[in-house]
């Protein structure tokens, strides 16, 4: 029988975009931009996936608003940013690959204490990771949420980004209200899983608006979140057919888990309670030591354990390329995704470790990964994301440049 699946690593459109290969640096957290601006260590950080074969990499996570920060050193979209974003999307499409910003407003995931303002929820929430108390937006405060998408979208483009990456999951803002367990509004952005859909393709639309077809547009949604009684599989390919139907996306990247509770359903593999309770205040370490597993979640890795769930939205999609996340290791797997029917595939960790990881496996099929599930890079996010178990990446930049500024950061 002829393996009629595609070459993963011939060019591909994407949109109004042309790929290398079919191969996206997956999002994740930097930590680069301590004053919300681009860095020299951010742009060699993503000139080092473009080198080393990707055919994108996505900027994560791209703040819309000041307000709408995860974790510090994130960059805010705005025109101060502009030139050195640009420095950024340059430097990448010289090395040969597109390059993608994710935008987000991190909602419940966020804490007063890095934004100064109490945290937005479709209802009213005390996140259980964090304890931090989220008041629940307003009608015309979501008005301003759906702009500000436009706006940060508006920015991508004039800095020259191939693509924007849309995030509409692990139970950020946009997330959040489609999860039942959070969104317990009784206006037309709560009830039934169509009501709760509003506003994330309304999000999807405004930005299509904006970007018209310069830039192509991703979304990436949850699946499930792992959270009884939040997000699971029978309405998330219900919001997906309707984000199809609405055919203002070029991509959806599917994906799981949630960064308010059990993190790990995300990850899977081995549980850094150890490294997570040092960089935690005092008073929170004793807890996390002893019940950071039953916070956290364990659950064990297993190549490609996304794939079982999001098989189930291939035959669903009309107008939206399909990209295939969570246990991506080699090339092996990568072919297994292009004969499920997935379009591309997006790889986090693996590229952390190996940054030329791609390459390798053009000119070795046989390449095999060498991380090894240990997610301690999780804990780098709270400073400055890279695999710990390489020297160079934990060692290597002492100090990095505000290009924008020209101000030396120490770290």
């Amino acid at each position: 029988m002829t393996d009629l699946s595609p070459d993963p690593f011939s060019p591909i459109q994407l949109g109004p975009v042309r790929l290398r290969n079919r191969v996206i640096k997956a999002a994740t957290s930097e930590g680069r931009s301590p004053e919300g601006l681009v860095t020299t260590d951010l742009i060699d950080f993503h000139r080092s996936f473009a080198e080393g074969g990707i055919g994108m990499t996505t900027v994560a996570y791209c703040c819309v608003s000041p307000q709408a920060a995860s974790a510090p050193g994130q960059i805010v979209m705005s025109d101060k940013a502009l030139p050195g974003l640009r420095q950024l999307t340059d430097a990448v499409h010289t090395a040969g690959a597109g390059i993608s910003a994710q935008l987000g407003h991190a909602g419940v995931v966020a804490h007063k204490r890095l934004t100064g303002v109490t945290p937005l929820a479709p209802s009213r929430f005390i996140n259980p990771s964090s304890g931090a108390y989220c008041r629940e937006i307003r009608r015309d405060e979501i008005a301003g949420i759906i702009d500000q998408f436009g706006d940060a979208a508006r920015v991508a483009v004039d800095a020259g980004f191939d693509a924007v990456e849309l995030h509409f999951g692990h139970l950020y803002l946009p997330s959040s209200f489609l999860s039942p367990l959070l969104n317990r509004r009784k206006d037309e952005y709560g009830g039934d899983i169509d009501n709760r859909s509003r506003l994330v393709r309304a999000i999807a639309r405004r930005v299509r608006e904006v970007v018209g077809n310069r830039v192509a547009i991703i979304a990436k949604l949850d699946m499930d979140d792992g959270l009884p009684g939040s997000i699971w599989i029978d309405e998330a390919l219900r919001t997906v057919q309707l984000l199809d139907i609405d055919a203002n996306l070029d991509a959806i990247e599917l994906t799981q888990g949630s960064s308010v509770y059990r993190p790990m359903y995300l990850f899977r593999g081995d549980v850094p309670v150890r490294e997570f309770a040092k960089v935690m205040p005092t008073m929170v370490r004793p807890g996390l030591r002893l019940l950071g597993k039953a916070v956290m979640g364990n659950y064990p890795y297993e190549d490609l354990y996304m794939l079982p769930a999001a098989r189930q939205f291939v035959p669903i999609m009309k107008n939206t390329k399909l990209i295939l996340l969570g246990g991506i290791t080699n090339r092996e797997h990568i072919e297994t995704g292009m004969r499920e029917g997935f379009d591309f595939v997006a790889m986090g960790r693996a590229l952390l470790r190996e940054p030329d990881l791609v390459n390798k496996m053009i000119a070795d099929p046989g390449t095999r990964s060498r991380c090894n599930h240990n997610n301690r890079c999780m804990v780098t996010v709270f400073g400055r994301t890279h695999c710990v178990l390489d020297p160079q990446q934990r060692y290597g930049a002492a100090e990095s440049m505000d290009v924008t500024a020209g101000k030396i950061i120490r770290r």
